[in-house]
């Protein structure tokens, strides 16, 4: 699955970014909570040391995720429900075994060094990440739901909903310009799907103003924008393939 681990000699560095991406993510999800009532220390059952190994796979791939590996980008996106599984997942692991925020950290960074170390020894590197993906993705969907795919109008209104907010902020910042990227990309892609249907012009400027107007609707009722899956946004915004179709 990934295509970068058939190269030994990158693999130091991989491993030192994926360590750096899960200590930011343990550090920042696993807070030690309150000494009440503590638990007796107990070792890690067998669902546990599967759920942390989950952690580890998920973040391996949400990493070359984030690298733009091609082969990575075909599971859904990780990065947000992956930090949120992997927060989910200490915590019970910590109240259950009464073990510390260090420790369930280490046991991720040692799951980690062993995904490594497996797929370095077999022939078909891609098919151990399968096999993991195949048995975590579950995992990680009962954990933490899937948010509905906006439609491709429905990005483009979102994006450029994020850019004036951010815009309103911070003037023309490089995440401002960035957003504005993406918020053209997207209408342009939106108004070429519609225009391919046969609607005219303002046909497609009344549909993506009225998209606008109902995406701003759900973010200003309690921020249900929160909802969607803004990261099926961003892949949508990714360049175009040769004969790439565009979903709805």
């Amino acid at each position: 699955m990934i295509d970068n681990w058939h190269l030994p000699r990158a693999a130091s560095h991989r491993y030192t970014a994926i360590m750096e991406k899960l200590m930011l993510i343990l550090l920042a999800l696993l807070q030690p909570a309150p000494a009440i009532n503590e638990p007796a220390v107990t070792a890690f059952t067998d669902i546990h040391k599967r759920d942390l190994s989950c952690v580890a796979i998920l973040a391996i791939v949400a990493s070359e995720q984030e690298r733009g590996i091609e082969s990575a980008l075909t599971y859904p996106l990780l990065s947000e429900r992956g930090r949120t599984y992997a927060g989910q997942v200490g915590e019970r692991v910590m109240a259950e075994t009464g073990q510390s925020r260090e420790q369930v950290r280490d046991a991720i960074l040692k799951a980690v060094a062993a995904q490594q170390a497996m797929v370095k020894k077999v022939a078909e590197p891609e098919q151990v990440v399968a096999e993991g993906m195949e048995k975590c993705l579950p995992l990680l969907d009962t954990e933490v739901a899937p948010k509905p795919k906006p439609t491709l109008n429905q990005c483009a209104a979102m994006l450029q909903l994020a850019y004036e907010t951010v815009y309103a902020r911070e003037k023309l910042s490089k995440t401002a310009q960035d957003l504005k990227t993406l918020a053209f990309v997207l209408d342009s892609r939106a108004r070429e799907k519609m225009r391919g249907e046969g609607k005219s012009g303002s046909e497609s400027d009344i549909i993506l103003t009225q998209t606008r107007e109902e995406v701003k609707a759900l973010e200003q009722n309690q921020g249900k924008r929160a909802k969607l899956d803004i990261d099926h946004c961003f892949a949508l915004a990714a360049p175009e393939k040769k004969g790439q179709n565009f979903e709805h």
